[in-house]
């Protein structure tokens, strides 16, 4: 009877949790979680200083940035919308392909993208890319993302994560040993890089000395033992540098006065193998941004039969799948502002795939045993016509 009129227990809200978002969380709870890399020396040294990587990934963030996009929810698809609007012109000072290209880029470069929202409710008024390199994760006790903080110089602004919808979008890759921040393919190809750039710098020394290999200058003396004193072999030091190095006297004669000789070197086995060391660095670069080493005109590649083959490749394996990832990260971002719809790349307007995606068409359209409704969702197509 005593325990009729005992107070029953209020029921407490349950909520669903990591069991192990607090231990990875704890240590670092409210502080700036920085970038394990040096992603600032990666993109000087793989894509300001090599050609290599500059062009790969421009190819990637260009092709992405110019796939087509449409607006669809389960029951149709919008020619007009506002997630296209805001896409079409995120911001004023830049268009979509911009935009786009400079996301693409970051992802690449750093394997971190950030898209900041303005507007004070519903769907972002604009959209802004920051930087990378400047981006924090501040974690929180739970082991998630607490906010994001922006650093320019000695100012920092912190983006706060509360109920509403995130202001940051952050979009990264996978990364095996890190919790908040992706890997970058630069990183992955940063020994490559290394290599490409070292036998850069040795293809301009060669060039230096009038491309060739050093030769010797041999003092015998009258009794073939003697040295050349201090200022001799200093004013033999400067003639060489003055007149016999660099391309503009490349060719011109030498004069050797009595007990001087030239012994002209050639060139070692180490030498005619530089430059396959060189290429085959190239192509370890284009492998870690999934560009097809003919595309960037890397010679001794043979994997694809012609370019044509290569260029679908280089869409189905290494294109479509970045845009697919950023453009279903930037739909599960919007769904927080309420835009009812999601984005997605229309595969029917993107060239490369055109006879790809005309047989699937064909096979689909053949099955007679396949519903309408099936046929639309192997198409990808809303699950009824407008």
């Amino acid at each position: 009877m005593f325990n009729l009129l005992k107070r029953a227990p209020e029921a407490v809200p349950e909520a669903k949790a990591s069991a192990t978002g607090p231990v990875v969380g704890y240590g670092g709870a409210g502080r700036v979680a920085w970038t394990p890399r040096d992603a600032v020396s990666l993109t000087k040294m793989g894509f300001v200083a090599n050609p290599v990587g500059f062009r790969a990934v421009k190819l990637v963030a260009e092709a992405a940035a110019a796939l087509p996009l449409l607006a669809q929810d389960a029951a149709q698809r919008y020619e007009t919308h506002p997630l296209l609007e805001l896409m079409a012109r995120p911001n004023a000072g830049q268009a979509r392909a911009e935009f786009l290209e400079a996301l693409f880029g970051q992802i690449l470069l750093s394997g971190n993208g950030y898209v900041e929202a303005v507007g004070e409710a519903g769907l972002p008024l604009e959209l802004h890319v920051l930087r990378s390199d400047r981006m924090a994760v501040v974690p929180g006790r739970d082991g998630w993302p607490a906010g994001y903080e922006y650093k320019v110089g000695a100012k920092a602004h912190r983006f706060v994560l509360d109920e509403g919808p995130s202001p940051v979008c952050h979009i990264k890759t996978f990364h095996p040993q890190d919790d908040h921040y992706g890997m970058s393919p630069m990183s992955a190809a940063a020994v490559a890089v290394d290599v490409h750039n070292s036998a850069s710098r040795w293809s301009k020394a060669l060039l230096d000395n009038a491309a060739r290999p050093s030769g010797a200058i041999v003092y015998r003396g009258a009794d073939g033992q003697s040295q050349l004193s201090p200022d001799q072999y200093d004013r033999l030091l400067s003639e060489m540098e003055t007149h016999h190095q660099g391309a503009r006297n490349a060719g011109r004669p030498m004069l050797l006065e009595g007990g001087l000789d030239w012994k002209q070197m050639g060139f070692s086995p180490s030498d005619m193998e530089f430059q396959q060391t060189k290429e085959a660095a190239a192509r370890e670069i284009a492998t870690a941004f999934g560009v097809p080493p003919m595309m960037l005109g890397i010679p001794g590649d043979a994997t694809y039969a012609n370019y044509q083959e290569a260029n679908r490749a280089f869409y189905r394996l290494t294109v479509l799948p970045l845009a697919s990832k950023v453009c279903g990260a930037l739909s599960n971002w919007f769904a927080g502002f309420g835009a009812g719809a999601e984005l997605r790349v229309d595969l029917d307007q993107v060239p490369a795939l055109g006879a790809e995606r005309e047989a699937q068409w064909r096979r689909v359209a053949d099955a007679d045993f396949l519903s309408a409704a099936e046929k639309r969702r192997m198409l990808g197509l809303p699950a009824q016509a407008e």
